[in-house]
């Protein structure tokens, strides 16, 4: 069954009702089951089980070989420029730790695939405690709806000694967030852009950039 982002999340929420749900992590050597307390494996396994979810209810889907690159999942098996799904999880109690992309490979790959920017998130939170995971929120969000801008640059970012490493999202959720997402598509692109303007590794490569990748997308 082919199954667009948008009804994906409605499956995921209206019909299964997934939100508010539990789970637990076991592991057992020989007659020695456990259950697992630490969270460091939980967006693996939940990205695990979504795939298994997949496969229950029929949905065609190809996974990315390489769990490193993007994107997660490919809904469209006829066409790669479309049905990109990346799958985010975070603590719910902690911030949204989670980076949107690599702020370099990012940028120079829209200027040959900006069909990337119409990609969805697929996001879960979850809280923990006593080894009960519970799915607390799940959201379905374009990169735009979850970047902001920050105090430093026209886009929030993570940097380490004056290099950006990574695009980082916002606190969409939190009315108290200081900075909101952007609004639209082409205000997350002039953020970029202006942030490569001010960043002195890409300021020299900047001058067509956003011309270019808006002539492809």
């Amino acid at each position: 069954m082919k199954i667009s982002a948008v009804d994906l999340y409605k499956k995921l929420v209206d019909d299964y009702k997934l939100i508010g749900e539990n789970a637990t992590i076991s592991f057992t050597v020989k007659d020695l089951p456990i259950t697992i307390k630490a969270k460091d494996s939980i967006g693996n396994l939940l990205q695990e089980w979504l795939k298994a979810w997949f496969v229950y209810n029929d949905i065609d889907f190809l996974e990315n070989a390489n769990s490193q690159s993007f994107p997660d999942f490919l809904l469209d098996k006829a066409n790669i420029t479309k049905g990109l799904l990346e799958v985010k999880t975070f603590d719910f109690d902690r911030d949204s730790g989670f980076d949107l992309a690599d702020f370099d490979s990012y940028c120079n790959s829209l200027l040959e695939n900006a069909y990337r920017l119409n990609s969805d998130y697929l996001i879960f939170a979850y809280q923990m405690k006593d080894g009960i995971i519970r799915v607390k929120n799940i959201w379905l969000k374009k990169i735009w709806e979850l970047a902001c801008p920050s105090s430093t640059y026209p886009i929030k970012v993570q940097e380490k000694k004056n290099v950006i490493y990574n695009i980082r999202p916002s606190l969409w959720y939190s009315e108290r967030s200081r900075f909101k997402p952007f609004n639209k598509l082409k205000d997350f692109l002039f953020a970029l852009n202006e942030t490569r303007h001010q960043y002195p590794q890409t300021r020299h490569s900047n001058a067509h950039w956003s011309r270019n990748v808006i002539r492809n997308y």
